[in-house]
């Protein structure tokens, strides 16, 4: 979640993955996918600022939890089981 701030002074969180699109004109508006519009403080450019620091930091902290929380599993050992019982003997 990112956090922007209304014409009042209020703080919100908004999802930026529901993020439709942003305009300027002069205040900025966000407009999110399912159709709602919010009046924010914050710049275009601010906003976009925002959005690339989240997703830097949701990829930061998947890297860091694949390698110290969870180790990747080891892969199971496969075996060839031969139809006539024998590796040995041939088919015929």
């Amino acid at each position: 979640m990112i956090i922007v701030t209304r014409l009042d002074g209020r703080e919100f969180a908004l999802n930026p993955d529901l993020i439709e699109r942003i305009f300027e004109s002069p205040d900025t508006t966000v407009v999110m996918a399912d159709g709602a519009n919010y009046i924010v403080t914050e710049s275009m450019a601010g906003i976009i600022q925002k959005i690339a620091c989240f997703r830097a930091r949701i990829i930061s902290m998947a890297r860091d939890y694949v390698e110290e929380e969870m180790p990747l599993p080891t892969p199971p050992k496969l075996s060839i089981i031969h139809p006539s019982g024998n590796p040995h003997t041939s088919g015929s």
